[in-house]
């Protein structure tokens, strides 16, 4: 089988302490259009090469220093992916197995032919490309759903895995919560990371929900016949037909009335809209994705009917650890969308955030970040809403030390060290309350 090239040129990090046959190897390679990095000895590619290199290293196995089988385990530790190909003597043949063994992309025997090094570099550059490219795919995944449920709560945490799982499925889903806890981004989220990302997304809120003219703004209106006198302008695809092999989803499904509640369980139950004035059903492929405040009365039916996963969103109250990177992050989409510089989050500000009850959830703490933006956030009463829940002082306390923590991290760049300096608080004692509260340096590098 003919392994196809990657369509970038192909890159190759040479590591040959031989200077005749580094200089032969850079020629050979060059003249079939490879962009060639070479280096002496391991210890300066060592220097050089990092995890997102798109290429793959040639190196002998026989060198001073750092001989080719370290510099191998040394390359596995940046970046297990990264594809390794080691020239080796005919004594060096056994530890070049065992290092293919280990994820070695391929070896060649002493004296080789250079159109073999160019077939084995093509085939690892190859998989090399497909596995940085998998990786960004899975990198892009996880922004997108951390964007949707910020936060490094174990709840935050839960919600993301169940939202990463539901997504790689066909099922439909119920996310059940109050208002403003983020169930609409988990079901943009949910369709993004599906199979049915590139079709439609089609949102259905209350406002359609409750409009005198629900009926026809969701099921659409086929034209009358000519033979009856009707007009052919008059057609309209609803907004269910629109997302026609895509994500439908349905948020505060309670605003709507008996009547359009029937026709959407017609809907769920067979997967058909029947347009008005339309002479016969049309056949839709969706998946259902169905919003609900979770104390609806018996009137609501629609999510019982949809044999669907449930997902619960806590109120805000209950994910007091996420509250420093939740604000941080409305913080700076505010001063972004406003053309501001984000301004520095003080004392007053971090107390009222992590004191204030936030009854209005996300859309009240969108709403306080937005104001602290444009310098009308009060902090003046930073305690108000604080005693009204069931938190106690010292719980108060560690939810703004871990604040404080976080903030420094990602002023260090998670740089320890540099963190223990600006807070004038020994090493062991910074350590200590990280361990406390499960805070990971290397997350803010």
């Amino acid at each position: 089988m003919t392994v196809p090239a990657p369509t970038l040129p192909l890159q190759v990090a040479l590591v040959e302490d031989d200077l005749p046959l580094r200089d032969a190897t850079m020629q050979a390679l060059t003249l079939e259009g490879a962009e060639v990095t070479a280096f002496p000895d391991a210890r300066a590619a060592l220097g050089w090469l990092t995890a997102d290199y798109p290429g793959v290293v040639v190196s002998d196995v026989r060198m001073p220093g750092m001989d080719g089988i370290a510099f191998f385990a040394q390359l596995r530790a940046i970046d297990p992916d990264l594809p390794v190909i080691l020239v080796t003597g005919h004594g060096d043949i056994a530890m070049a197995v065992e290092a293919m063994k280990n994820g070695a992309a391929d070896f060649l025997t002493k004296p080789y032919a250079s159109a073999d090094l160019i077939r084995a570099l093509r085939a690892a550059a190859t998989r090399r490309a497909l596995a940085l490219e998998n990786r960004m795919l899975r990198e892009e995944a996880g922004r997108g759903v951390r964007g949707a449920i910020p936060g490094t709560s174990p709840v935050a945490e839960r919600l993301r895995s169940v939202i990463e799982g539901v997504a790689r499925s066909e099922i439909d889903v119920v996310l059940t919560g109050p208002h403003g806890t983020g169930k609409s981004h988990a079901a943009r989220a949910i369709h993004d990371l599906g199979p049915r990302r590139g079709r439609p997304f089609v949102a259905v809120d209350a406002g359609v929900l409750a409009h005198e003219d629900a009926e026809l703004l969701l099921f659409g209106r086929d034209p009358a016949p000519k033979s009856t006198g009707g007009s052919v302008g008059l057609s309209r695809t609803g907004l269910i037909e629109r997302a026609n092999g895509g994500t439908l989803f349905l948020d505060e499904i309670a605003a709507a009335s008996e009547a359009l509640t029937a026709r959407l369980l017609a809907l769920i139950e067979t997967r058909q809209v029947f347009p008005l004035g339309a002479a016969s059903p049309r056949r839709l492929n969706l998946r259902i994705i169905i919003a609900r405040l979770g104390d609806e009365d018996a009137r609501d039916p629609l999510w019982r009917r949809l044999g669907a996963v449930q997902v619960a969103f806590p109120p805000l109250g209950e994910r007091r650890e996420d509250l420093p990177e939740i604000f941080r992050l409305f913080v700076a989409r505010h001063a972004r969308a406003l053309d501001l510089p984000a301004p520095l989050i003080g004392e007053a500000a971090w107390r009222h955030v992590q004191t204030h009850d936030w009854p209005g959830n996300l859309h009240e703490l969108s709403g306080y970040a937005r104001a602290f933006v444009l310098g009308l956030a009060d902090t003046g009463t930073p305690l108000a809403g604080s005693l009204t829940g069931e938190r106690s002082l010292q719980q108060i306390v560690a939810d703004f030390e871990r604040a404080v923590l976080e903030d420094g991290l990602r002023a260090c760049g998670g740089d320890v060290a540099r963190l223990q300096e600006a807070l004038k608080t020994p090493r062991k004692t910074i350590y200590d309350k990280l361990a406390k509260y499960d805070i990971r340096p290397r997350n803010f590098r």
